[in-house]
């Protein structure tokens, strides 16, 4: 399995918008990139750190499943676009990208 992960750091004086990301966006993302291999999306919300008093390092984690790397780079070729210019809806914070291969 091919994961896409979206980190998006928890910077001081940003902002995120949880509804909207957990509704509006991945209901983009389900839409325009299932057809093209996207097996599962899931939303992470960030509480806090190791110590329970610290904040989260990352405000939101998203992971996205695919099948093949294949799939992954032909999904963002062709609606790339309209995924990444749909996060000034929801947040100011530049995201972080990694694509991996899940190995247990």
């Amino acid at each position: 399995m091919i994961k896409v992960t979206v980190l998006y750091p928890n910077e001081e004086g940003k902002k995120f918008d949880h509804g909207y990301f957990s509704t509006t966006h991945l209901a983009l993302v389900q839409k325009l990139l299932a057809p093209m291999g996207l097996v599962k999306g899931e939303m992470e919300k960030g509480l806090s750190g190791a110590d329970p008093n610290t904040p989260a390092p990352f405000v939101g984690i998203a992971h996205l499943s695919f099948n093949t790397t294949e799939e992954v780079h032909e999904a963002f070729k062709a609606h790339g676009g309209a995924i990444m210019g749909d996060i000034a809806n929801y947040t100011d914070i530049k995201p972080q990208f990694q694509i991996s291969e899940t190995i247990s």
